[in-house]
């Protein structure tokens, strides 16, 4: 035993021994050191163009420097009236619907999810596992399968080009409705029974006990469906005719039109670091609280 102790000690020492070395830890370091210079390159690109005149950037070859007017470009971005061949609209106002309309659509996903997910769990009604998968099942219908009946449901109830008609198509969640449940399902019973003899109604219980039980998967979902919301496109662009409903996502598009020369692209440029802004910075702040969502085991 003592030898196999010592084989198992010695198997292991040199185990670790592999694992830190010099030459791995530098092939590590290089790798990750690639991949961020692979995602971060683009992104240099279209921050040295928004510092520049639309007509530097056309030429060849392209200035690989930042330029000397980055506070004209993005006040030009931010407050609209280029003279670009397509949209001028204020990116500022464009931000902030789609900061609204990605509220709306995160916010009343989480709020019906959890409501559903609520009913299916801890209520007895007819025919209770058809209308859960009935839920499900609508995963297989993206938006872009029922875009056009809900394009005519839209147009015929007159919300186009307001915050309605870009959220309420949007706002149901059957992935939230079933994670939610799946959590519930976990909850102890005897939490249930203590919560019932204390004399909690099902919405105390709903509100007092599994919703703070949730606030994990509740943040996890939050910068999911935030993100979802933000980045809306095909949609936004049925649902709006208008350039002060424009989300930003939307806007982008609409600057671009007719040829290279006709385009401001550094506003261009500036618009899309612009849009970035908001989800990276959910990303960030909500980084802790969405690992915690998606691995913690103590759900």
């Amino acid at each position: 035993m003592l030898g196999a102790a010592r084989r198992c000690g010695g198997t292991l020492t040199t185990y670790i021994m592999v694992e830190r070395s010099p030459f791995l830890t530098f092939l590590s370091h290089a790798v990750m050191l690639l991949g961020v210079l692979i995602v971060a390159f683009p992104l240099y690109l279209a921050f040295v163009a928004s510092t520049h005149t639309a007509q530097e950037i056309v030429q060849a070859p392209m200035p690989l420097l930042p330029g000397s007017h980055f506070w004209e470009t993005y006040r030009k971005a931010l407050l609209g009236g280029g003279a670009g061949a397509g949209s001028t609209a204020p990116v500022a106002h464009m931000m902030w619907v789609s900061l609204m309309t990605a509220l709306i659509i995160t916010f009343g996903k989480i709020a019906i999810s959890l409501l559903s997910a609520f009913a299916i769990v801890y209520f007895r009604f007819p025919f209770k596992g058809f209308f859960f998968w009935a839920i499900f099942v609508t995963l297989m219908l993206p938006v872009e399968v029922r875009i056009g009946p809900t394009y005519k449901v839209v147009a015929d109830l007159g919300m186009l080009n307001t915050y309605a008609g870009l959220t309420i198509p949007l706002i149901a969640s059957a992935t939230a409705t079933f994670l939610f449940r799946q959590f519930f399902m976990s909850v102890p019973d005897e939490l249930t029974e203590a919560a019932r003899m204390d004399g909690a109604g099902p919405m105390r219980f709903f509100i007092d006990i599994l919703v703070p039980l949730s606030k994990t998967s509740i943040a996890a979902l939050f910068v999911i469906q935030f993100i979802y919301g933000w980045n809306q496109y095909l949609w936004p662009l049925l649902a709006t005719t208008s350039e002060a409903m424009y989300p930003v996502v939307v806007g982008i598009k609409m600057m671009v039109a007719g040829g290279d020369s006709q385009n401001e692209w550094n506003v261009v440029m500036a618009t899309a670091l612009l849009a970035m802004l908001p989800p990276a910075t959910v990303v960030i702040l909500m980084q802790k609280w969405f690992v915690k969502g998606l691995v913690d085991t103590e759900k």
